[in-house]
């Protein structure tokens, strides 16, 4: 798929993009929804943001794309930095990208990176969602963080391989075959 650095920085790009999208929908309206709209008495999740004045981060309430904004910059630099490297690492210790066949060996980056970017993003989450106006305990936080894990894992990992990667694959060879055959079609021909 992506052949060199810049390639790469797109496809993890458009990745976090829609995951991000994702995560937050997933988090507000099928996590959280229901308590969302029990507590501000709304008819619906939007409405009850809406009414809070937004969603408690750092401590404080901020809106829906703040909230997208933030998450977007830490699962960006995490991805790039750590979740997409070491995926292929891993996958590169279990197959050997030669011999097995593609759809497998991307399959198993995906899972590698499901693996890698789920506990890690559910910690950074732990943090800048924990309840801070309660004061500040280690436990609350590791609990907080495992029950993250326990609900964004199943997520994350059935997202990615059904949904999230064969639309970003989709749309990424769309975008970089058709500037390789232009870029082919103006090249001077060589006879």
């Amino acid at each position: 798929m992506p052949k060199n650095k810049f390639q790469r920085a797109i496809f993890a790009l458009m990745t976090v993009i829609i995951t991000v999208h994702a995560y937050v929908f997933y988090s507000l309206y099928v996590i959280n929804g229901d308590t969302l709209m029990s507590i501000t008495g709304e008819s619906s999740v939007l409405s009850a943001i809406n009414a809070q004045g937004g969603v408690m981060m750092f401590g404080n309430m901020l809106p829906i794309w703040a909230v997208v904004l933030v998450e977007f910059i830490f699962a960006y630099t995490l991805e790039m930095l750590v979740g997409s490297p070491v995926s292929f690492k891993l996958a590169c210790r279990v197959f050997d990208p030669q011999k097995v066949h593609p759809v497998l060996f991307e399959t198993a980056i995906i899972c590698a990176t499901a693996a890698i970017m789920c506990p890690a993003m559910s910690f950074i989450a732990a943090w800048i969602y924990y309840p801070y106006y309660a004061g500040f305990d280690l436990l609350t936080l590791l609990a907080n963080w495992l029950k993250l894990v326990c609900f964004n894992f199943p997520f994350a990992l059935l997202s990615q391989l059904f949904f999230i990667q064969p639309l970003v694959r989709t749309l990424f060879k769309a975008i970089f075959v058709r500037k390789s055959k232009a870029a082919a079609e103006t090249a001077p021909s060589e006879t």
